[in-house]
């Protein structure tokens, strides 16, 4: 993961899944195309990326993820890496659910935390279908196993190119707490799907303790 792979795991997953990740879904009229929102302009990063100056927490698995400002409240499982070094993908049959690299940082931890999840599946909208509409200063809630919530705040929202994944931006293990999540995005064919992928990034913003309200 990160600087360590000479490619992105995320996209190189996505490319060879495009069988089954259909992209873009079809209305009910049979007719048209209904693509996931796009990030503007202006969310993309400017300046220095911020770096969170709240302690960061000790491990420990992330059991659901939310994002208010989209209402979005979803599950959340553990992804590996398949055999060719690429990150898994959670179960396409599932539309609400999202998945996190356990080979990286945990969630609230020091360092990076990934969280992937679909765009859309044969049925349509999937857990980030939203993910292009957020906007910089939105939260992004994550709980945990132990009781705490880790809260980041996005500082931008970017599409990139599959050809152009900025593989170490995204990746890098940071010496704060960050997080990225990532889905489908982009420019989208019927041959090949989408050709990008949309991705948030936050800082740690705040956390939580066992009975403390976020």
């Amino acid at each position: 993961m990160g600087a360590q792979q000479s490619r992105s795991p995320w996209p190189g997953t996505l490319a060879i899944g495009a069988a089954f990740v259909l992209g873009a879904w079809l209305l009910h009229d049979g007719g048209r195309l209904a693509l996931p929102p796009v990030p503007a302009a202006g969310q993309a990063l400017s300046g220095f990326a911020p770096v969170s100056v709240v302690p960061p927490l000790g491990p420990s698995v992330p059991t659901r993820i939310r994002i208010p400002s989209v209402r979005l409240d979803a599950p959340v499982t553990a992804l590996g890496l398949d055999g060719e070094g690429r990150l898994q993908t959670p179960p396409e049959s599932d539309r609400n659910l999202a998945g996190w690299y356990r080979g990286g940082a945990a969630p609230g931890q020091r360092g990076t935390a990934i969280i992937a999840g679909h765009v859309d599946n044969r049925s349509g909208p999937a857990v980030f279908y939203h993910l292009g509409a957020l906007h910089r200063g939105d939260r992004i809630e994550i709980v945990r196993e132990d009781g705490a919530t880790a809260v980041y705040q996005l500082y931008a929202i970017e599409v990139h190119d599959r050809k152009d994944f900025p593989d170490d931006r995204v990746y890098r293990q940071a010496a704060d707490a960050q997080l990225r999540v990532i889905t489908c995005g982009g420019g989208y064919s019927e041959e090949h799907g989408y050709q990008g992928n949309v991705v948030a990034y936050g800082f740690l913003a705040d956390t939580t303790r066992p009975g403390k309200n976020v």
